[in-house]
């Protein structure tokens, strides 16, 4: 088998397991002579494979009574303009309040695009891109009577990570937790809405998971089209119309790997060794690796970095690629280097890659 280890950004890395069992099955699933993607979303084996898989989640993130899960389609960028649509009005079709944004990278500024365009009133409560998103802001006041506070848990392409979240007094968070999803414990208790889509810790391209707080519904304005409702796929089990069936069915292998692995609890500790390789050999290099963000912020999904000579960077991503150490080049908006570690990533590969750096670092200081 000729894998390598993949530092892709999205889509990532899944698990061999998973993806093994994929095959196995991918002709005849369970013994009906079809596959997976070939059934029905009404027929029982699916429904029971759909709700098993919302069973579980339920489980593994330890996500309370209070949320509905539901399972969308169109990615964490329609959720930009979902979000402001349904949580800033209500029923009579008034606006409750502004919408706060903390602004940490380019997810952040896509989303407050999103909110803008709708023309709901909005603020900017926080933000960090007076030094191109290194930090996530620690002082700020929450103004009073927001709708929501939006954030962004983890920035894949400046490589900064929330480890505490905020605590609005008088409202909820809402999380765009698409990197970072399901790869560490959260608290939920001033959580009102999280986002996420698969394709980083989760399983493939194609669905977003959304956890919402089951008060939210009453505020959708009353024009909303039928399919832009979260209350659409509450009442209906995400199965108003056919939903994506094969990313539901592979998302539940996931979990099912993740629980085998120990949960959310062993695989942030796992996250963490793995982090540790990479950013212990930026720090034990004398500069000859410069990292993007500050210690404090730094992501345990997505490290940033860059070489003090940029005119190695392209000698640097050859080498690797030799070592199977693919997709390490940087956003062009930071540049240098970035190795995503999302859940699948093994041990091995981060390791490999510690080593790698600091062979690189001694033949070319």
């Amino acid at each position: 088998m000729n894998r390598v280890y993949n530092f892709s950004p999205g889509p990532a890395m899944l698990p061999t397991e998973v993806l093994q069992q994929i095959q196995e099955e991918l002709l005849d699933y369970q013994n009906t002579g079809m596959s997976i993607m070939e059934m029905s979303h009404r027929g029982g084996t699916f429904e029971k494979l759909h709700n098993d898989s919302m069973t579980l989640l339920r489980k593994v993130a330890n996500i309370p009574d209070r949320f509905d899960i539901l399972y969308m389609t169109g990615g964490a960028s329609t959720q930009f303009a979902l979000v402001p649509l349904n949580l800033t009005g209500n029923r009579f079709n008034q606006k409750t309040g502004k919408a706060g944004y903390i602004n940490t990278g380019t997810w952040s500024t896509k989303a407050i695009e999103e909110a803008k365009k709708q023309n709901v009133d909005y603020v900017i409560v926080a933000s960090s891109e007076d030094k191109n998103f290194s930090y996530i802001p620690k002082h700020y006041t929450i103004p009073e009577g927001l709708s929501y506070l939006h954030i962004t848990s983890n920035n894949t392409i400046f490589g900064t990570q929330y480890f505490e979240f905020p605590k609005p007094k008088d409202t909820k968070l809402i999380i765009d937790m698409s990197s970072d999803f399901i790869s560490r414990p959260i608290d939920w208790t001033h959580i009102g809405l999280v986002y996420a889509g698969l394709q980083k810790n989760a399983g493939p391209s194609g669905m977003t998971v959304v956890i919402i707080d089951k008060e939210y519904y009453q505020r959708e304005y009353e024009h909303l089209p039928t399919m832009f409702r979260y209350s659409t796929f509450a009442k209906n089990n995400s199965l108003y119309n056919t939903p994506p069936t094969f990313q539901i069915y592979v998302f539940y292998l996931v979990l099912q790997w993740l629980e085998k692995k120990g949960g959310v609890e062993t695989i942030d500790q796992i996250n963490r060794e793995k982090a540790k390789y990479i950013y212990d050999a930026i720090d034990q290099s004398g500069g000859f690796y410069i990292g993007h963000s500050v210690k404090e912020d730094r992501s345990l999904m997505n490290v940033t970095f860059r070489l003090k000579d940029p005119s190695l960077e392209d000698e640097f991503v050859n080498q690797a690629k030799k070592l199977k150490l693919y997709n390490l080049k940087g956003h062009r908006s930071v540049g240098g280097m970035r190795a995503s570690i999302y859940n699948a990533m093994p041990v091995e590969g981060c390791k490999l890659l510690a080593e790698f750096m600091l062979d690189f670092c001694k033949k070319y200081s």
